[in-house]
């Protein structure tokens, strides 16, 4: 329902959620409805309220806070290694290439882990 533009209707969410029958869809929207989730218009149904944490909605694309940081620390590894790098890698350098790698590995994990919720 949050990627469709038009309201939808039972056999799409039957189809669109691979579900066994209409009544088991019917079933669900009748649980969203009841939780205030979706309301029902003249063509089917529509979400009413967005219920996703760490996800920031343009129009209609949802994208993970994480991907900030994950831009962020690509940027900041990429120019501890292109232009902060010195001549002899001291213990120093190491440590924050190590340090800024694992947070940005840590990052990636939970955006990839938000995406697939969405």
């Amino acid at each position: 329902m949050l990627r469709h533009k038009d309201p939808v209707g039972i056999s799409q969410v039957q189809k669109d959620l691979g579900l066994s029958s209409s009544s088991v869809s019917q079933y669900h929207l009748k649980k969203l409805l009841k939780l205030g989730l979706i309301r029902e218009e003249q063509g089917g149904y529509v979400v009413d309220k967005v219920v996703l944490e760490n996800v920031v909605r343009i129009r209609r694309t949802s994208i993970p806070v994480q991907t900030g940081y994950v831009l962020f620390f690509s940027v900041t590894l990429a120019f501890l290694l292109l232009f902060l790098r010195p001549s002899v890698i001291s213990s120093v350098f190491f440590f924050a290439v190590v340090i800024n790698a694992c947070a940005l590995g840590v990052s990636l994990y939970e955006a990839f882990k938000t995406f697939r919720r969405i």
